[in-house]
C-alpha cells in the first residue's frame, strides 16, 4: 500500500515532535543536573576579595554519602587558613542525585575555567573522599588548574561496607593520577582510614613525578587517623601553613617542613600559664598510687588545642593539679586554666567533681599518660597521650 504525501508529511512532523520531545528531556535533564551541582561561597554572606585582590580562588568538594546530603556537611578548618591568607574560597555543593564522578569532575572542571575566566590569577581545587576524587579528575579535564589539594581520596566505598570495590580506591586512583594535564598535586593519606586499601603513597608519588608534575604527599602522617582526620583542629595547625605555600606555589628544596612541630612542643603561653597557677600548700609525701602521675604533662588533642596537666599536691587520698588548655582554633576560644581536685581509683587517676568536666589518666606501659576528657553532658569526648616534660 503506497502512502499519501498527506500521510507521509503528518509522519515526518510526528517524527520531528519524538526528536524536540527527546531533545527538551535531555536539556531537561542537563538542566536540573546543573541545578544540583553549584558553585557557592563557603562562607556564606561574608565579603569576598574579587578577582583582582585576592591571591587566587580555591574551591573544596565535600565527599558523598549513600544515606545523608553531604552539601550540608561544613566547610574543614583548614581551608580558613587559605581564606586568611588572602584566598576567596568557594566550595562545590552538590546533591546526591546527580553527583556521579562524571558529572560532578565536568561541572567542577567548568567552575574552575570559569574563575580563571573571571581573572582569578590561581585557581585550586580542594577535596575530600569522594571530593578529592572529583578534583583529581577536574584537573586531567582542563589547564586552568593549578593545584589540587586531595585529603583521603575515595570514590567506592569501605572495607566494611563495600568489600568487593574498597580496592578501587586504589586501582581507580592511578589512571587518574596518570591524566592530570598540569597542576601540581597534594595528597594525604591517613592511618586508619577504612576507606584505603593501603599503600598508595608511593605510586602516587611515582606516578606524579613520571608526568613532570609538582606534587607532595603526606602519607600516614602521626597522631592523625581515620577517614575524617583532614577536618580536624590539628590538621590544620601541622599542615595548614604547608597547603596555603603549595597553593601559592611549586614546593621546592629549602621550604619548611610540611609538617609542623605543633603539639609536639608545648608553646611558651601554655607552659607558662602552667606553672603560674595557684598552689595550696606543701605535699605530703605521695603514696604510691599517685607518685607515677607527679609532675607536668603534655599533648594536644584532635580538636587543635593544647593540653598540660600539672600534678603538684597530695593530701592523703586526694591529689591536686593544674588543668590548662591552650587556645583553640576560634577567636573566642583563649587558653583556660582551672584547678582539680580528684583521686586515685583502680590505679587511674579521676578528677570528677560535680559540675564539671571529667579528666581520666593512667600511666601507659611505655610511660606516657592515656588522656580522656568527658565532657559532663555526656555529649563529649576527647582522647590523647600526655608525656612528661620535667
Amino acid at each position: 500500500m503506497t502512502r499519501t504525501f498527506g500521510q507521509a508529511l503528518l509522519g515526518l512532523i510526528a517524527a520531528a515532535a519524538l526528536l524536540a520531545a527527546l531533545l527538551a528531556a535531555l536539556l531537561g535533564a542537563a538542566h536540573t543536573a546543573s541545578a544540583q551541582i553549584r558553585l557557592n561561597p563557603a562562607y556564606g554572606d561574608e565579603a569576598q576579595l574579587g578577582p583582582n585582590k585576592a591571591r587566587g580562588a580555591v574551591v573544596w568538594s565535600h565527599g558523598r554519602s549513600v544515606e545523608t546530603e553531604d552539601s550540608n556537611a561544613p566547610t574543614p578548618l583548614y581551608m580558613k587558613a587559605l581564606r586568611d591568607a588572602g584566598w576567596d574560597v568557594f566550595r562545590l555543593d552538590r546533591m546526591r542525585v546527580s553527583d556521579t564522578l562524571p558529572n560532578s569532575s565536568r561541572a567542577l572542571a567548568a567552575y574552575a575555567e570559569e574563575l580563571k575566566g573571571r581573572g582569578y590569577q590561581r585557581v585550586v581545587l580542594s577535596g575530600q573522599s569522594f571530593g578529592a576524587f572529583i578534583s583529581l579528575m577536574a584537573a586531567g579535564q582542563t589547564d586552568r588548574i593549578d593545584a589540587v589539594v586531595g585529603t583521603a581520596p575515595a570514590a567506592f566505598g569501605n572495607f566494611s561496607e563495600a568489600y568487593d570495590s574498597w580496592r578501587d580506591n586504589a586501582t581507580q586512583l592511578w589512571p587518574i593520577l596518570r591524566s592530570v594535564r598540569s597542576a601540581r598535586v597534594m595528597l594525604f593519606f591517613f592511618h586508619g582510614d577504612d576507606f584505603d586499601p593501603g599503600g598508595r603513597g608511593e605510586p602516587s608519588r611515582s606516578i606524579l613525578a613520571s608526568r613532570g608534575l609538582d606534587n607532595l604527599v603526606v602519607d600516614q602522617p602521626a597522631l592523625l587517623t581515620g577517614h575524617g582526620a583532614a577536618n580536624t583542629g590539628m590538621f590544620v595547625r601541622r599542615f595548614g601553613a604547608c597547603i596555603v605555600r603549595f597553593a601559592e606555589a611549586p614546593p621546592v628544596p629549602n621550604d619548611p617542613s610540611c609538617d609542623e612541630a605543633w603539639g609536639r612542643t608545648p608553646s611558651a603561653e601554655l607552659m607558662q600559664a602552667a606553672a603560674t597557677g595557684p598552689r595550696s600548700g606543701a605535699s605530703e609525701p605521695a603514696s604510691g598510687g599517685a607518685r607515677p602521675f607527679l609532675g607536668t604533662w603534655y599533648g594536644a588533642y584532635i580538636n587543635g588545642r593544647e593540653v598540660a596537666l600539672s600534678v603538684d599536691k597530695v593530701d592523703g587520698d586526694t591529689v591536686y593539679a593544674d588543668y590548662v588548655l591552650g587556645p583553640g582554633m576560634e577567636p573566642d576560644q583563649t587558653i583556660e586554666r582551672a584547678r582539680r581536685k580528684g583521686r586515685i581509683e583502680n590505679d587511674e587517676l579521676v578528677f570528677d567533681e560535680k559540675g564539671r568536666n571529667t579528666l581520666r589518666y593512667h600511666v601507659r606501659s611505655d610511660g606516657r599518660l592515656a588522656a580522656t576528657w568527658l565532657e559532663r553532658s555526656g555529649k563529649g569526648r576527647l582522647e590523647t597521650t600526655l608525656r612528661r616534660v620535667n
